[in-house]
């Protein structure tokens, strides 16, 4: 199995390409210091996983979440355990999330394994962020009855947590979104700013708000708040006679 380790931080790239490797069956074919350094040695080395920091300069992680995901695999590894981040990461494609001092490095081989087979893996602050966005949004099934054992690995993987962002093909058609306007309506949904976006779809930010311009328009919004409520299903349905 192949692993890009993606952090900041060299004393922590150091450590975990140590860990991954003397697991055994494990290599680290290259570590980045940001996100656009990560998204060019994926797309260079295509490896099966990669592990990847929130905050780092240049380009963060999840400003680089969106190019990742669709080239391999995303764990999150990463002191930032605010569960804004944590479900801003999992909407936007992430398989897995550990917060450091929660995990050992048993769980660590554990959850790149995981990932790399679908499935997610979780430490409980990440787990905790994904049940209080269950329980705060009656819309969202991220978790049938029996998945009691949420914190670890989670059997069923992430595809209960994307609907808590507006990307199917039934939302896109219903607002008459563009493919480009829709992964950006997806990831103001998921609380990036312009500049992120900019970064992630690698456009200016004026051209990031010419695209929220039309997109305000056709989903009749004037504001983030606004626009979200309706592309994520949770706005109130509107007065009667009233457009």
């Amino acid at each position: 199995m192949n692993v890009i380790v993606a952090d900041d931080n060299p004393v922590v790239r150091a450590g975990l390409t140590a860990l991954l490797t003397a697991a055994g069956g494990i290599d680290v074919v290259a570590q980045a210091v940001n996100g656009r350094e990560a998204c060019e040695l994926t797309e260079s080395h295509r490896p099966d996983v990669v592990l990847l920091d929130v905050r780092m300069p240049e380009v963060d992680g999840l400003a680089a979440l969106p190019r990742l995901v669709r080239l391999a695999a995303v764990l999150m590894l990463t002191y930032s355990g605010e569960s804004r981040t944590v479900r801003g990461a999992l909407r936007l494609g992430a398989r897995g999330y550990l917060v450091h001092g929660e995990f050992g490095a048993e769980e660590l081989v554990a959850a790149v394994r995981d990932v790399a087979v679908g499935r997610a893996h979780l430490t409980p602050t990440a787990a905790t962020a994904v049940l209080e966005g269950f329980q705060g949004n009656a819309n969202a099934h991220l978790f049938s009855p029996q998945d009691t054992h949420y914190p670890g690995s989670l059997s069923k993987g992430l595809s209960q947590v994307q609907p808590l962002v507006g990307q199917s093909p039934a939302s896109r058609g219903r607002f008459r979104l563009s493919a480009r306007e829709a992964e950006i309506m997806d990831l103001i949904a998921s609380g990036m700013s312009n500049h992120q976006i900019a970064a992630a779809c690698f456009i200016s930010e004026k051209t990031v708000k010419n695209h929220i311009n039309r997109i305000f328009a056709k989903l009749h919004s004037t504001s983030r708040a606004e626009a979200t409520a309706k592309w994520l299903g949770t706005a109130p349905p509107p007065v009667r006679g009233v457009s």
